[in-house]
C-alpha cells in the first residue's frame, strides 16, 4: 500500500450524519491516525459527527445530532438547520482546503455537499455508497462527476458503477470485525428471549413501538415462556420507549414486562433467541451475530407519496440483509402491514423450532461470507489505506 508522497501534515475530513455512519467514522479515524503515526506523519482529522468520533480524536466541526431526522416531511421541518450547516461546512472547506473529504453514507445531505466540494476543487471520497440502486439512475452519473473514489461495503455495488469511470472498490463491511470484536464467548443464546429493536430515532420509535408491543402481548399469550427485552442506542431513545410503554400498559394491562436497556444491543444480538427490528443497519449486524429477525418499517405517508416515484426496491427487498443475500432471509413488513396479525406468525416461523429457523440460520452464515472479500480481515484498516492511497494520488 503506497504512502503519501511527502511528510507534510495532512488534513482529512470525515462527514457522518447518522448513528451508524458515526460509528464507522470513529473507527476509521482511529485507523487513519494509526497509519499516519507509523509513517511519522502529522494528520489532522476534522468533520461532522458525534461523541464517538470526538472520542476517536476527530475535531468536530458540526454535531451530527442536529440532523437526527428522517423522511422528507421531517427534513422539510428542519430545512433551515440543514442549510445553515451546509453553508458552514462548504465555507469552512473552502478556507481550510482539506486534502480530501470522506463522505460516509447520509446521501441526501452528502450528495449536495459532494457537488459543492467538487465545484470548489476539493477531492471527495465516498465511503458507503448511497443506495443509488434504489433511486433514479441519474444519481450514479452525479457521483461519477463529483467523486474521486467510491469505497463500497456490499459486493453487488461494484456492478452498479461498472458502466462509469468512477474508481469503485468493494472493501468489505466494517460490521464484520466490529461485531466479532465485541462478541462475548461467555454468552449463550437464550431461546426464550425476544429482543425488540424499534430504531435509533424518536420518529421511528413513535411509529413502530406500539405495534411491537401489541405483537409482544399476543405472542406472550401463545408462548408463555417468552421474555421481552428492548434495547435503545442512547438514553433519550430509551426514555421515549419507556414513556410509550407506560402509556400502552395503562390501556393494555396484559402487556408483558419489557426490560428497557441502553447500549445493550450487541449483547442481545448474541443472547436473544429471536428479534423484532426496525429496518436499518441493525439487520446486517444481527445477521452477522446470528440473530434471526422479523423486520418492520413505517415512514410518514406524505414522505412516502413524495418519494414513491423515485424509489424502487432493489432485488425486491427493503431490508439490507435480504438485498445482500438476494433472497428473503428476514421476513419484512412495511407501512400498514406492520400489525400484530402479520408479525406474530412471522415471528413464530423463526422462533427456535420454527419452520424457517434452520433456513434463516444458514442464510445468515452466507451473508457473512458475502460481506468479506476473500475472507479479508482488518476491513477498516484496509479502507483507511485506500483513503491514504487516494489522497496520495490527489497530491501528485
Amino acid at each position: 500500500m503506497s504512502a503519501m508522497n511527502d511528510k507534510a501534515p495532512k488534513n482529512i475530513w470525515l462527514i457522518a450524519g447518522e448513528t451508524s455512519g458515526e460509528m464507522y467514522g470513529a473507527r476509521l479515524a482511529t485507523e487513519l491516525k494509526d497509519l499516519a503515526a507509523k509513517e511519522g506523519r502529522d494528520l489532522h482529522i476534522s468533520g461532522m459527527g458525534g461523541i464517538k468520533m470526538r472520542d476517536a480524536g476527530v475535531d468536530i466541526l458540526v454535531d451530527s445530532s442536529e440532523l437526527d431526522v428522517i423522511g422528507i416531511l421531517e427534513v422539510f421541518k428542519h430545512i433551515f438547520t440543514f442549510i445553515r450547516i451546509f453553508k458552514y461546512l462548504v465555507n469552512k472547506a473552502k478556507t481550510e482546503r482539506p486534502d480530501a473529504v470522506v463522505l460516509i453514507d447520509y446521501p441526501g445531505f452528502n450528495m449536495m455537499l459532494a457537488k459543492a466540494l467538487h465545484k470548489a476543487g476539493i477531492p471527495v471520497i465516498w465511503y458507503i455508497s448511497p443506495q443509488v440502486w434504489a433511486w433514479k439512475k441519474y444519481r450514479i452519473k452525479q457521483l461519477e462527476q463529483y467523486c474521486r473514489k467510491m469505497l463500497v461495503i456490499f459486493p453487488f455495488e461494484v456492478e452498479v458503477y461498472q458502466d462509469t469511470t468512477l474508481d469503485t472498490e468493494f472493501v468489505g463491511h466494517p460490521l464484520l470485525e466490529m461485531v466479532e470484536a465485541r462478541r462475548d464467548p461467555a454468552i449463550v443464546r437464550d431461546p426464550d428471549t425476544v429482543v425488540l429493536l424499534p430504531g435509533s430515532r424518536s420518529v421511528e420509535i413513535n411509529r413502530l413501538l406500539k405495534p411491537m408491543l401489541e405483537t409482544a402481548t399476543q405472542l406472550k399469550k401463545r408462548h408463555p415462556a417468552l421474555k421481552f427485552v428492548l434495547t435503545a442506542p442512547r438514553e433519550k431513545i430509551a426514555k421515549r420507549c419507556q414513556e410509550i410503554y407506560n402509556c400502552f400498559k395503562q390501556r393494555n394491562p396484559d402487556v408483558p414486562d419489557v426490560t428497557i436497556l441502553t447500549g445493550e444491543t450487541a449483547k442481545y444480538q448474541q443472547l436473544a433467541g429471536t428479534g423484532l427490528a426496525a429496518s436499518g443497519t441493525v439487520t446486517v449486524e444481527s445477521a452477522i451475530a446470528g440473530l434471526p429477525l422479523v423486520v418492520v418499517y413505517r415512514i410518514n405517508w406524505i414522505s412516502l407519496l413524495i418519494a414513491a416515484p423515485f424509489i424502487k426496491l432493489f432485488r425486491g427487498f427493503f431490508t439490507m440483509a435480504n438485498v445482500i443475500a438476494d433472497k428473503m432471509v428476514f421476513e419484512e413488513f412495511l407501512q400498514h402491514h406492520v400489525r400484530k396479525e402479520e408479525l406474530i406468525p412471522a415471528l413464530e416461523r423463526v422462533l427456535p423450532g420454527g419452520e424457517r429457523r434452520s433456513e434463516v440460520e444458514q442464510d445468515m452464515a452466507n451473508i457473512k461470507k458475502l460481506l468479506s472479500p476473500d475472507n479479508r480481515t482488518g476491513v477498516l484498516k484496509y479502507t483507511a489505506g485506500k483513503i491514504y492511497e487516494t489522497v496520495n494520488q490527489n497530491n501528485r
